[in-house]
């Protein structure tokens, strides 16, 4: 069964329904609060936490259950209510699937998984035993060594929940790395991927063939010294270490789907005027001639497109930096990830993000350049670069290979340009010269390149320019 438990109601859970789904496993079960207040744990008699259930969280965006559950909720707006068992637990495992279960039935509502929905058995507690203390006092670890953090998740998508940002920030503080364990049918958000920090973090997926792979890389993995880690043969050395890649990972089929990336960063003035997210909005309208769906500071995304809201909240953390996650409609998938960071050059934000298409559907390239131009001319864009993948119209990340993305154009703000020294920006190595972007005395400039998914020489003409801009 699986360790994380969702309640989707059409009504905000009544505390007292909250209690009553806590209450389920008997009298001898104990509720205690952390973060808070926002988590509310349900305890043995040790005190220590066997189900911790996450805050109700009011959804107002189409499409996220779907998305990131494979559920379909009742209409948005919606409440979203989260609980996750300590691992190892049997009692506790059930303890979650009967929480979600009288809390949706008690309010009109789903559970996910849709087995936890039968869950309405009060739960025998003889026997009970826990992780060990600090383990078991994280309700989002489930293993601790000196190396690392181990999550656990069974999940059909990782995604960047508020539990799981925690983690990620909690693992930093401790300098240890943060691994997220899955099972083979699991995929990731792409937010989780864009706050992925370098080894010994990873994403390990179980495999019935090899063990363990690692998702991104299918570098297979065995459990050592505290953590997973890459498998290194006998006869390996440093300049030919041969890892092996898991036989899943290789499986590759073609399917015609597409993704165009694009990733940014723009640079404000901090001025009590500035309004962040106009350049998100802008690049959402031109390519799919809407704005955003939502946004939120975790997923699932729960707040309906507000670029004064947006800004209200990195204004309210600052200086500390603010990272948002931003969606699109169910019809038009898109995603995007901003961090808005407070420094000496002013404010900065730094954007990637991607739109899905299938096979049928047709990538609207003519309209880059044009969206360049308004980023160069309103919005202070500094870089900016666009590719184009083979990869899922969904924008999930699948534990197998996909292959990289081809440059379609490399784009240089006015400032950058204003300081380069000569004419560098406007004269290249490249066959084809660049299009000037806004006013003659002001220019930005867009570089277009190749972009042919089936050809990665686009990457080598984009190094010889990146070169060149250096003045290397």
């Amino acid at each position: 069964m699986t360790k994380d438990v969702i309640a989707l109601t059409p009504r905000m859970p009544d505390p007292w329904a909250v209690l009553a789904g806590l209450l389920s496993g008997g009298p001898d079960k104990l509720v205690d609060t952390a973060g808070e207040g926002a988590v509310v744990q349900l305890c043995d008699a040790q005190g220590r936490p066997l189900v911790s259930v996450e805050a109700p969280l009011l959804v107002q965006v189409e499409g996220e259950a779907e998305r990131l559950l494979g559920a379909t909720p009742p209409p948005v707006p919606f409440w979203w209510t989260e609980a996750r068992a300590t691992t190892g637990v049997p009692e506790a495992e059930r303890l979650a699937g009967t929480f979600a279960a009288r809390l949706a039935s008690l309010s009109g509502g789903t559970a996910w998984p849709p087995e936890a929905a039968r869950s309405l058995a009060v739960v025998a507690s003889d026997g009970v035993g826990v992780a060990p203390t600090p383990a078991a006092a994280q309700p989002a670890v489930d293993v601790l060594t000196g190396n690392v953090a181990v999550v656990i998740m069974d999940r059909p998508v990782v995604a960047m929940t508020a539990w799981l940002a925690d983690a990620f920030r909690a693992c930093a503080a401790a300098e240890r790395g943060l691994q997220i364990v899955t099972p083979p049918g699991t995929k990731l958000s792409p937010a989780v991927m864009s706050v992925m920090p370098g080894w010994p973090s990873r994403w390990v997926v179980q495999d019935q063939q090899d063990g363990y792979y690692d998702g991104l890389s299918g570098a297979v993995l065995r459990w050592q010294e505290g953590m997973f880690a890459t498998v290194v043969p006998a006869d390996a050395t440093e300049d030919d270490p041969r890892t092996p890649v898991a036989a899943s990972y290789r499986q590759a089929a073609e399917t015609g789907e597409r993704q165009l990336a694009v990733t940014y960063r723009t640079i404000h003035p901090a001025d009590d005027r500035l309004v962040l997210g106009g350049s998100v909005e802008t690049v959402w309208r031109e390519l799919t001639g809407g704005p955003p769906g939502g946004w939120g500071t975790a997923e699932p995304a729960n707040l309906p497109w507000s670029p004064g809201r947006l800004t209200d909240v990195a204004y309210a953390r600052a200086p500390e930096p603010t990272w948002f996650v931003v969606v699109g409609s169910p019809d038009r998938p898109g995603i995007a990830t901003v961090k808005v960071t407070r420094t000496k050059a002013g404010v900065e934000e730094d954007v990637t993000l991607a739109f899905g298409y299938g096979p049928d559907e047709d990538v609207p390239l003519d309209a880059l350049r044009r969206t360049a131009e308004v980023l160069a001319t309103r919005h202070r864009l500094q870089s900016m670069l666009v590719q184009l993948r083979k990869a899922r119209r969904d924008l999930l990340v699948p534990p197998r290979f996909e292959g990289p993305g081809v440059p379609l154009a490399f784009v240089l703000g006015a400032e950058e340009v204003r300081a380069m020294p000569d004419d560098r920006a406007r004269n290249t190595p490249l066959s084809q010269p660049p299009v000037r972007l806004g006013p003659k005395a002001r220019p930005a400039y867009y570089y277009p390149l190749p972009g042919d998914p089936s050809d990665l020489s686009g990457w080598a003409d984009f190094e010889r320019l990146v070169r060149h801009l250096k003045g290397a």
